[in-house]
């Protein structure tokens, strides 16, 4: 069975990074409707703005730890889908215009 890492957008504006073994929309589902407490708990609503699948559920959790580490440029260009600013992302400081 796969599972999923997922980044949530919340109504604040700020980010929620978690993984799922369930269908993503299904967790996302849960967090809108508060089933959750925590951090989503009081950040409704929420809106999934990426998904990645992998076949082990510690491949997932793994990849959740690593993102969670992440800043918000970071996060945010995964998001998008820019995978070469990682590195550069990765960095102290500001990439180089």
């Amino acid at each position: 069975m796969g599972a999923f890492l997922y980044v949530l957008k919340c109504n604040d504006d700020s980010y929620y990074v978690g993984t799922t073994r369930d269908a993503v929309e299904n967790r996302v589902a849960e967090h809108d409707a508060g089933h959750f407490g925590g951090y989503t708990g009081s950040r409704r609503p929420v809106r999934l703005v990426f998904a990645q699948e992998f076949e082990r559920i510690a491949d997932a959790i793994a990849a959740e730890r690593q993102v969670k580490g992440w800043r918000r440029a970071k996060k945010e260009a995964l998001i998008r889908g820019e995978l070469s600013m990682l590195p550069v992302l990765a960095r102290r400081g500001r990439p180089s215009d």
